[in-house]
C-alpha cells in the first residue's frame, strides 16, 4: 500500500520543475505588463504633458513609442490571425457537400 500512495504523489522534481516553470511564466507576464505600463505612459504623455516646461515629460521617450507601436502591432496580428483563421473555417465547411 505505501508503494501506490507513493507512485500517486509528485515527485519532489516533478514539483520543483512545474514551479520552475511557473516562475518563468510569471516572469514573462511581468515583463509583458511592463511593456503595457511603457506604452500606456506613452500614450498619456502624447494626451496630456504633466509639465509643460520638462521636455522628459513633454513628449514620449522612443522606448514607450516603441512599446507602443510594438503593442499595437501584436494586437493587429493577433485579430489578423483570428480573422484568416475564421475565413479559412468558413470556406473549409462552405466547400463540404452538403449532408441530405
Amino acid at each position: 500500500m505505501a508503494a501506490s500512495t507513493r507512485s500517486r504523489m509528485p515527485s519532489a522534481s516533478n514539483r520543483f520543475d512545474a514551479a520552475e516553470a511557473l516562475a518563468l511564466q510569471a516572469c514573462d507576464d511581468t515583463d509583458s505588463l511592463r511593456e503595457v505600463l511603457c506604452a500606456y505612459t506613452c500614450l498619456e504623455k502624447l494626451i496630456a504633458p504633466l509639465e509643460v516646461g520638462d521636455t522628459e515629460q513633454l513628449g514620449p521617450t522612443r522606448t514607450e513609442l516603441g512599446s507602443l507601436v510594438r503593442l499595437v502591432n501584436e494586437e493587429m496580428s493577433r485579430r489578423i490571425e483570428a480573422a484568416d483563421s475564421a475565413t479559412h473555417a468558413m470556406r473549409a465547411a462552405l466547400a463540404r457537400p452538403e449532408a441530405g
